[in-house]
C-alpha cells in the first residue's frame, strides 16, 4: 500500500481536528488526532503509521488533496477523490473531481465538459498518455 507523505498525514490530522471543532464536537489534541488518523489507516498508533509512511518513494499526492493544473490544455482546480498504484511501476491511477467542469473540445462550435476524470500519472503528476499533438492529457500540482 502506498501512503501519503508524513507532511500530508499531519495535514490530514489537522483537517480532522478542524472538522471536529466545526461540527461542535470536542476538538482532540494534536497527538490524539494523529492517533485517530493512524487508526483510520489500520495502524495501532501514530509511530507505526509514521514509520510506514517514511519508507522510500512516497507518492506526493493523496486522496483529499486540493490540486490544480491543466487537463487537455484547459486549466482546472479540483480534488483527488481516488488514487491507486498501478502494478510494480511508479505510476498511479488518479481520479480528480473538478471544481468547475472543463471543456475538453477545442472547436468553437462544439463543447464537451468533464467534471470527473481518471488518468494514469507518474510521480510528478504528469499523465503517461499524450494527446495527438504530444501534450500530456493531465498535468497536476498540489494547490497552494
Amino acid at each position: 500500500m502506498t501512503f501519503p507523505s508524513v507532511s500530508h498525514l499531519k495535514a490530514q490530522a489537522k483537517r480532522l481536528r478542524t472538522a471536529m471543532a466545526n461540527a461542535g464536537d470536542q476538538s482532540p489534541s494534536h497527538s490524539k488526532s494523529l492517533e485517530l488518523l493512524a487508526a483510520q489507516y489500520g495502524f495501532r498508533d501514530w509511530n507505526t503509521l509514521h514509520a510506514a509512511a517514511s519508507g522510500p518513494a512516497q507518492f506526493p499526492f493523496a486522496v483529499g488533496d486540493r490540486v490544480r493544473g491543466c487537463y487537455m490544455k484547459q486549466p482546472f482546480t479540483g480534488e483527488v477523490v481516488g488514487l491507486n498504484k498501478v502494478g510494480p511501476s511508479d505510476h498511479h491511477r488518479v481520479t480528480l473531481q473538478f471544481d468547475t467542469p472543463v471543456d475538453v473540445v477545442s472547436f468553437d462550435s462544439f463543447s464537451s465538459f468533464r467534471s470527473r476524470v481518471t488518468c494514469i500519472v507518474r510521480e510528478d503528476g504528469i499523465a503517461v498518455k499524450k494527446t495527438s499533438d504530444g501534450n500530456p492529457y493531465l498535468k497536476m500540482n498540489l494547490a497552494a
